[in-house]
């Protein structure tokens, strides 16, 4: 299934207090993407909003194939990862961990958060990439700075670079207080048969 990369979003939460928005230096615009207060909270952090726009077409399609495709996934069936948004060059994935999720310390297994960054990390490189390209990952380095006990697990990736032979992520992973738990860098290539430039 291809998919087809947002441009341009803006985001859109339940209740929003009356303050200052913090906006883009370079005049982009984004679509709306319905996120919960600490996702809000997380994306504005990580790239400022300009709050009056709406979510375009191709930005709402895309995030339904990813939708589509997570659903499809049985291996993020059994891990339980929900896509919260995603946009050019950036995902955020939500995991509710459950005592399934647990290792035997009673906090989340590191495998866990790994495949969780991994997997926000690809959504991320993907809407940088030509239609059609698959991609693999190649590097994954994690670091873990905090045991995360349980409840709900929010990794945000952003692309660093897309090159001529790579997409390079780093993804964030945040626990139920928003303390950062763990960061990762990602390392993404072309899987065989595909190329990242036309």
């Amino acid at each position: 299934m291809e998919l087809t990369r947002p441009d341009k979003y803006s985001i859109r939460r339940g209740s929003i207090p009356k303050r200052d928005t913090p906006k883009r230096s370079n005049g982009a615009h984004y679509g709306e993407l319905a996120l919960g207060e600490r996702s809000f909270q997380l994306l504005l952090r990580a790239v400022g909003t300009d709050m009056g726009k709406k979510l375009s077409k191709e930005a709402r399609a895309f995030e339904a194939a990813t939708r589509r495709q997570l659903r499809e996934s049985r291996a993020i069936a059994m891990l339980g990862f929900e896509l919260e948004s995603a946009s050019r060059g950036h995902a955020v994935l939500r995991l509710d961990a459950r005592a399934r999720h647990k290792q035997l310390n009673n906090v989340v297994h590191g495998g866990i958060l790994a495949a969780l960054a991994d997997t926000a990390g690809a959504i991320a490189a993907y809407t940088t990439v030509p239609k059609g390209v698959a991609l693999a990952t190649i590097e994954l380095k994690i670091n873990y700075l905090e045991g995360v006990p349980g409840g709900r697990i929010l990794a945000e990736a952003r692309v660093l670079r897309t090159g001529r032979n790579f997409v390079v992520t780093e993804c964030e992973i945040f626990d139920r207080k928003g303390a950062l738990a763990a960061k990762a860098l990602l390392t993404f290539g072309a899987a065989g048969g595909h190329s990242l430039q036309r």
